[in-house]
């Protein structure tokens, strides 16, 4: 899976405020994202963060 900069994510998992769709904020070892309802920050280890991932919404390329 290729995440970038940027990337719009909709997770499995929904997020206490009710929002599945997060931003990619850094790209490494470890995922750092953004939750596009309420902005909660966390950075997961980036197989973690694969698993939980149902598709990618937007990708740098396409803006």
């Amino acid at each position: 899976m290729e995440l970038h900069l940027h990337d719009k994510v909709e997770l499995k998992k929904e997020h206490p405020c009710g929002s599945k769709t997060w931003e990619v904020l850094r790209v490494g070892m470890d995922i750092k994202l953004r939750c596009l309802g309420c902005g909660h920050e966390l950075m997961l280890p980036r197989s973690k963060v694969e698993k939980s991932i149902r598709k990618i919404l937007t990708e740098e390329g396409e803006k």
